[in-house]
């Protein structure tokens, strides 16, 4: 197939994001636009603070858009919001934190005129300080790092991805029609996790395919994160029970598995209890160190579970040695007599 140029089809890609702080990183966001080989529409910023951005200039428009906020993040509304405010044919969302490789709006844009449905793009993971000033594309491509936990890109062009919990809101598009049918997030969703596995499998429940695309690449930049995310503990356990609710199973299974593991929940039937709150040792524990491009969960359940077989271990141990000491004290009355009977 002839690769698209520089039509009026690629023209109208929407790339859209989600801020709160991190000031620099969207502003290595909007210099990785302005890098790109097919420029995008427009870029729609969702902003989830009082006050707006100040953005390096850009050959498109930017608009920033007010999303309410209180105690936690409205992940899901705001998503909604900068889609409502987009006027793009192809609806491109992208974290804040990642900065856009060179193709990602001609990638998305060729895959949106050939496919419907999800399209996920490559991401790939930065150390830290190299999104300082002066940064370059080839100096990333030298050192980043694909997540060991997430599929690479596929070997061709897209590969059609079969189980809707991969779909991850990090770096994502689709057509805006596709959007319209899906009906965006669903906005009780509210602080961290849940609604990108909600959005995927309500794309599962509707029939709406999601594809693993090569190209359309991101790159994360480094910043200080738990995983499992601990610090949004409350969320994870409240949006999993609405998920519930809603689809008959919970989701986050891994992070509660991991909660489970350190003794922060105990779960009695569909029942979630919350024993402790975390602590600095957790924190230690599911923090992402300097020298790490990325925090990992399956890492911490592996730390976990080595630690409680340890435990499971010493407890074995002390108890054959109880035992052996209770049957030795038993047997002293025994070897007494016999010793009476001897003289």
């Amino acid at each position: 197939m002839t690769e698209m140029t520089d039509t009026s089809a690629l023209q109208r890609t929407s790339v859209l994001t989600l801020a709160k702080g991190r000031a620099e990183h969207l502003s290595n966001v909007v210099r990785g636009l302005t890098r790109q080989t097919v420029m995008p529409h427009e870029l729609v910023v969702g902003v989830m603070q009082a006050d707006d951005y100040a953005l390096p200039d850009a050959p498109f428009p930017i608009r920033q858009v007010k999303v309410r906020t209180g105690h936690e993040l409205p992940l899901a509304a705001a998503r909604n919001a900068v889609a409502r405010a987009a006027s793009g044919d192809v609806l491109a969302f992208v974290d804040v934190d990642c900065i856009p490789g060179p193709t990602l709006v001609k990638d998305y844009a060729r895959r949106a005129a050939e496919e419907g449905g999800v399209m996920m793009g490559e991401v790939m993971y930065l150390p830290s300080g190299q999104n300082a000033p002066g940064w370059k594309y080839e100096s990333f491509d030298k050192v980043a790092e694909k997540h060991s936990d997430r599929q690479g890109p596929p070997a061709g062009p897209r590969e059609l991805c079969r189980d809707y919990r991969c779909f991850w809101s990090l770096n994502f598009a689709m057509r805006r029609a596709d959007w319209d049918i899906v009906g965006g997030f669903d906005e009780r969703f509210e602080g961290y996790g849940g609604e990108d596995t909600d959005f995927g499998k309500t794309l599962d429940h509707l029939g709406l395919p999601i594809w693993w695309v090569r190209g359309a690449r991101v790159y994360h930049q480094y910043h200080p994160h738990a995983m499992p995310p601990i610090h949004h503990m409350d969320t994870v356990i409240r949006n999993s029970t609405l998920f519930a609710e809603k689809w008959g199973y919970r989701t986050m299974e891994h992070w509660l598995y991991a909660f489970e593991l350190m003794g922060l929940i105990e779960r009695q039937g569909d029942v979630i209890e919350v024993v402790r709150r975390p602590n600095d040792e957790d924190d230690r524990l599911c923090r992402q160190q300097s020298h790490e491009p990325y925090a990992n969960t399956t890492r911490v359940i592996r730390l976990l579970q080595e630690r409680r077989a340890r435990r499971k271990l010493a407890d074995d141990e002390a108890v054959a040695a109880m035992r052996a000491a209770q049957a030795e004290m038993r047997d002293i009355p025994a070897r007494s007599a016999t010793s009476v009977a001897a003289e």
